[in-house]
């Protein structure tokens, strides 16, 4: 592609996964062209709970009336120490109407998630979209350039590299990464049941991470099931009529009788995060800049917080008639995603290390934190806003805001 198409105002866009199309029509959306470079990407066979604000985005981008009808509402939230330890921490549950809002989240497969998104790029006049990848980047002080391993040439005002955890243009940005290994695999899959979920998502904590139902259209959920290695293991040697009855089991037949609905996946857990999220003209979204383990649904959310921030930073850049991938964007971006991405994985770290200490103390003050929200409206209710998303600097889309 020669360089004369391209404007001083272009984005492109790296990564063809979710975070990457949603950046891609928010970009969009603020009013810059944008060049959208992904390789053909591996069927998904998870699922993903986009909450309130990730759906108000969606709205916003016109992709929610294509997901809608693959949706499911998380109306309730229900946590249940399945522990076994001395001290057991009581049963809570959460609801959504306490926040006056139809479902703390909406759960739907990725696979329907990337296809809606995908026809929403198709539809968006001012996305272009390349099938390659990228094999190099080279920065200037107007533009940078991408190399595609298709001989072409991209050149861009502002790069969102989406291109996942192993990112080549963070690498090209010389950025590191910080790495937490947890001595955990989450265990993905989507089961049918007997009975139905009543749009109620459970969350049994065990000694090994939690094992989470999540509601699915249909008498369907998806499971995450964190376990350790060596479990994972086992269960990856089940053929599926051992594994659903497994996860019935595990789940105390709640929901009935189960049978596997989807492909299984197994994830070890970890949690990266980029030293920068910024810099030169490169800006780290989703993956590329922090993983953090598959507990309380942050992953994409912070993803479409990303490419919600970013695009905001972007479209007043433009509306200014400043450079968009000038050093005052990315500082800005840099200072407004650290915040929120430390302090989720902080409180996911935090948790998740409670469930596998065998401190009494721990489990105590697990135990009493619990007890406090199911005998407090007010804390509860404080924790469920933090839960569903940030209540400061809360990025325009996110709040049903055009850019």
């Amino acid at each position: 592609m020669s360089s004369e198409l391209h404007t001083g105002q272009r984005a492109a866009v790296v990564g063809g996964g979710a975070s990457g199309l949603i950046a891609a029509l928010a970009l969009a959306a603020g009013g810059m062209p944008v060049t959208l470079i992904a390789p053909p990407r591996a069927v998904d066979p998870r699922a993903t709970a986009l909450m309130d604000g990730s759906v108000k985005a969606l709205e916003s981008l016109g992709v929610w009336p294509r997901l809608r009808p693959n949706a499911s509402p998380l109306r309730v939230m229900r946590l249940v120490d399945d522990t076994g330890r001395l001290i057991r921490a009581p049963e809570v549950e959460f609801r959504a109407g306490e926040l006056g809002l139809d479902g703390f989240a909406w759960n739907v497969e990725n696979e329907a998630l990337l296809a809606a998104l995908d026809a929403t790029v198709a539809a968006t006049s001012g996305i272009t979209r390349l099938v390659a990848g990228v094999t190099g980047v080279r920065e200037s002080a107007t533009h940078a350039t991408l190399e595609l391993d298709s001989g072409e040439q991209v050149d861009a005002a502002l790069v969102a590299a989406a291109d996942g955890r192993n990112s080549p243009c963070r690498r090209a940005a010389g950025i590191e990464v910080t790495t937490r290994a947890y001595p955990q695999v989450a265990v993905t899959a989507t089961l049918a049941h007997s009975r139905p979920h009543r749009d109620i998502s459970t969350e049994f904590h065990t000694r090994t991470g939690p094992f989470t139902l999540v509601p699915l259209p249909g008498n369907r959920s998806s499971v995450v099931c964190v376990v350790s290695a060596a479990e994972a293991e086992a269960l990856a040697a089940l053929d599926d009529a051992d594994f659903a009855r497994e996860m019935e089991r595990k789940a105390h037949s709640l929901l009935g009788t189960m049978r596997l609905d989807s492909p299984r996946g197994g994830f070890p857990l970890s949690q990266r995060t980029a030293t920068h999220f910024a810099r030169g003209r490169i800006a780290l979204i989703g993956e590329a800049a922090h993983i953090i383990p598959p507990i309380g649904a942050q992953g994409l959310n912070l993803g479409v917080r990303d490419a919600a921030t970013l695009a905001e930073i972007a479209s007043d850049a433009v509306r200014a008639g400043r450079d968009i991938g000038g050093a005052e964007v990315t500082e800005a971006y840099e200072r407004r995603r650290r915040r929120d991405v430390a302090a989720r994985g902080f409180a996911i770290d935090l948790f998740n290390r409670s469930l596998l200490t065998d401190l009494l103390p721990v489990a105590g003050l697990r135990g009493l934190g619990l007890y406090m929200l199911g005998r407090s409206p007010g804390l509860r209710r404080l924790v469920m806003r933090e839960g569903v998303g940030p209540t400061s600097d809360v990025p325009r889309l996110l709040a049903g805001a055009p850019l």
